[in-house]
């Protein structure tokens, strides 16, 4: 279920490098000293003083200070895996995924990109400022169970048609806090190379890049095109939960959903629905 692409986000990283030409140079070198737990929880109850699920607690959030918080535990967990740490990894991605920050930046992304107004199969979209602060206060861990996706087709340049999945926006706004724990690995660990489904990275990129590889004598002349044939219809469902670096309860629950088409629920056996925001995690450089 289930990706991402650098333009929707809401991050605005501050880049040290202008290009990645080392692992996790996309991400931020300079790895601050974590708080100490009292500074910690001040800093929490000073992002907003009023009620949860109000306009008043959308309006009084300090999105500056959810930022820095949110980038500091995710420099942590570029470090942490550089050092290979990984129940160290495991624990600051728990820490993150739980944080007000990065549950207030997880819904502030869904209901500002181009599918704010697209809804699942329980026709709710988040657009006023109270739904958007209860929607905060919903992303919890504790008895989660994201709804079936709700099926559509588009069509191809074929001729033929593209099944998509769409999730509820509780479902997408969770996959987002997940994404934002799973991104700083990705980027530490996936090739220098790779530009499909990178934040932070564009076409242009990929083309400055064959650029460099072909442009001169004695280089290359080919180059190599492929499509892998239902790739997102027939991947093992094993297989990614053995490689994807998150929860593993969450990332099943979120494969075995199903989906709803013409009032009929069906199961998901294999395969990764093409729609949502995580439709990328099998694919390089989120397998580890």
């Amino acid at each position: 279920m289930l990706l991402c692409n650098g333009g929707d986000t809401d991050l605005n990283v501050t880049w040290l490098e202008r290009e990645p030409t080392s692992t996790g140079s996309s991400w931020t070198r300079k790895i601050e000293k974590p708080l100490k737990e009292e500074k910690q929880m001040v800093a929490r109850k000073n992002l907003v003083s009023a009620s949860s699920g109000t306009a008043d607690h959308w309006n009084q959030i300090n999105w500056d200070q959810c930022q820095k918080s949110t980038r500091r535990l995710q420099a942590r967990i570029v470090q942490a895996t550089k050092e290979g740490r990984w129940n160290k990894v495991k624990s600051l991605q728990r820490l993150l995924t739980r944080s007000f920050s990065a549950k207030a930046l997880a819904v502030r992304r869904v209901t500002t990109n181009k599918g704010k107004c697209t809804p699942g199969i329980d026709g709710q979209v988040w657009q006023t400022l109270t739904s958007k602060s209860q929607g905060i206060a919903d992303l919890r861990q504790g008895g989660y169970k994201p709804q079936p996706l709700r099926r559509i087709h588009i069509p191809k340049a074929d001729g033929s048609k593209r099944p998509l999945g769409i999730p509820t926006m509780k479902d997408r706004a969770m996959q987002a806090l997940y994404l934002m724990g799973l991104e700083p690995v990705a980027e530490t660990t996936g090739d220098h190379h790779s530009y499909g489904f990178r934040s932070y990275r564009s076409a242009a990129d990929a083309n400055s890049q064959i650029f460099k590889t072909l442009a001169g004598r004695d280089r290359s002349q080919w180059v190599l095109e492929a499509d892998i044939r239902k790739c997102f219809d027939e991947i093992d469902h094993n297989w990614l939960m053995n490689s994807i670096p998150i929860e593993k309860g969450i990332l099943r629950k979120w494969l075995k959903c199903g989906f709803m088409e013409k009032q009929m629920r069906y199961p998901t056996k294999a395969g990764t629905p093409q729609g949502g925001l995580c439709k990328a995690l099998h694919k390089d450089p989120y397998a580890k």
